[in-house]
């Protein structure tokens, strides 16, 4: 049975991506109802490095972060949807509302998140800055966004 990377999984991969001098690129977000613009975005995040890892935030924090009825999809269900794109090489879920915990133990060489943190705070951004990692800021595909859908589903 499937099942998302553990921690220690993901960091036994930064390891040896590390020895083989190679650059791991780590994402993370919620990605319920998985569309184009998810796919837009982590094939670029994946164009950052050799090796993207995305984090997949858990039930609760999503239901903290994104309001009650959410998440529509299960986070190891989002998380093998994930794991299934051709530019993700590891998948793992965590419990809490920021990834700060996760970016400490991999340190990635790149942190990519979507642009729209361009006009707001980024939260893990000291993090990352803090063991020398780099901020990327990727722009969304125009017109596709998890918003939109379940919009575009209650109006249907």
């Amino acid at each position: 049975m499937w099942r998302p990377h553990t921690l220690d999984e993901a960091r036994q991969l930064r390891e040896r991506l590390r020895q083989a001098g190679e650059t791991l690129v780590f994402t993370n977000g919620h990605f319920d109802l998985l569309h184009v613009g998810h796919l837009d975005y982590l094939q670029k995040a994946r164009m950052l490095g050799d090796a993207l890892v995305i984090g997949v935030n858990g039930d609760h924090s999503t239901r903290q972060l994104k309001g009650q009825g959410r998440p529509f999809v299960p986070a190891v269900e989002r998380a093998r949807l994930l794991a299934g794109l051709r530019c993700v090489d590891a998948v793992l879920v965590f419990a809490a509302d920021t990834a700060d915990e996760v970016l400490r133990a991999l340190q990635p060489d790149v942190y990519a998140k979507g642009g729209d943190y361009a006009h707001k705070p980024l939260p893990e951004r000291a993090t990352v800055e803090a063991f020398g990692g780099r901020v990327e800021l990727i722009d969304f595909l125009p017109g596709h966004s998890t918003s939109a859908l379940i919009a575009k589903i209650r109006n249907s």
